[in-house]
């Protein structure tokens, strides 16, 4: 299964015998006072910084997220794709939880992106998948609803297939448009949790055969040396299934372990993408 991705002038191809796509999650004011405070102000250059250290950290993909407090997020959305896609060629993801601001967002991209994200709650599969559908886009969806955010991999993969089963047919939404997000959780609050993420990677993978993302850094959340955790968690997750994350692309460990990941898989011919991220580190780093 592929799932395409387009901007003006690129595509990316999500899919289980591609290199695993690398989505830029920094474009993000959560947990960046400054950044927000500078968003309130109408203030979008922190954003050139962000999409530039991505883009050289080797993010396939870039995560826009604008929910800020108190400030007008539906402007800031349209204001930060556009200028996003004068900055670089990468796909976007158009992220938040607000649908004016989906909304926006799609109208002013060029290309196909990715939206994130809906679950299996019917009123919001009635408010996105429509956008969804009318804007062309893929979609990230989440198996949790308005009771609960399960626990257990089987009902996890029940509430994908009602998902998978309304976008398909009640909205025509192509199935390798659907990207699901399998519910990454922190292992600081319970050690088995991850174990539980995995099964449901693999069982998606099984049963349903469709691209999947997740927020990354939500498994190491609360843990020291979250590089090293979080590394090793998605070349874990990578054998299960897992296509794509969203991650902090800045991140040298993160990358490299995702890197040599797709070498060990089988998924970087001759290695021709390890070595010239190798040389690249070596260029990089001068005499």
């Amino acid at each position: 299964m592929q799932t395409v991705l387009r901007s003006a002038s690129k595509q990316v191809v999500i899919g289980d015998d591609q290199p695993f796509c690398i989505i830029g999650e920094r474009i993000n004011p959560t947990g960046r006072k400054i950044f927000q405070e500078q968003l309130r102000a109408g203030d979008l250059t922190r954003i050139e910084i962000d999409v530039a250290q991505q883009v050289q950290g080797g993010a396939m993909v870039l995560d826009v997220n604008m929910g800020t407090p108190l400030a007008d997020e539906v402007e800031l959305m349209v204001r930060a794709v556009k200028l996003v896609q004068g900055l670089c060629d990468l796909p976007l993801c158009i992220d938040s939880s607000v649908i004016e601001a989906l909304e926006a967002g799609l109208s002013a991209y060029e290309g196909k992106a990715l939206v994130n994200s809906v679950t299996a709650e019917d009123e919001r599969l009635e408010a996105i998948l429509p956008l969804v559908k009318r804007h062309g886009a893929a979609v990230i969806a989440l198996p949790n609803d308005e009771f609960e955010i399960p626990e257990q991999p089987e009902r996890r993969l029940e509430l994908a297939r009602k998902i998978v089963e309304v976008a398909t047919t009640n909205y025509g939404i192509a199935k390798e448009d659907i990207v699901l997000d399998p519910l990454a959780m922190p292992i600081g609050a319970d050690t088995s949790l991850v174990v539980r993420t995995l099964d449901t990677i693999s069982l998606i993978a099984t049963e349903l055969g469709l691209n999947m993302a997740l927020g990354a850094s939500n498994v190491s959340f609360g843990m020291p040396d979250r590089e090293t955790i979080g590394g090793t968690f998605l070349a874990m997750a990578m054998r299960c299934g897992l296509t794509s994350a969203i991650m902090d692309a800045r991140s040298p460990e993160l990358v490299r372990s995702v890197k040599a990941a797709d070498l060990l898989m089988n998924r970087d011919p001759w290695g021709a993408n390890w070595i010239a991220a190798h040389r690249a580190q070596q260029a990089a780093a001068g005499p």
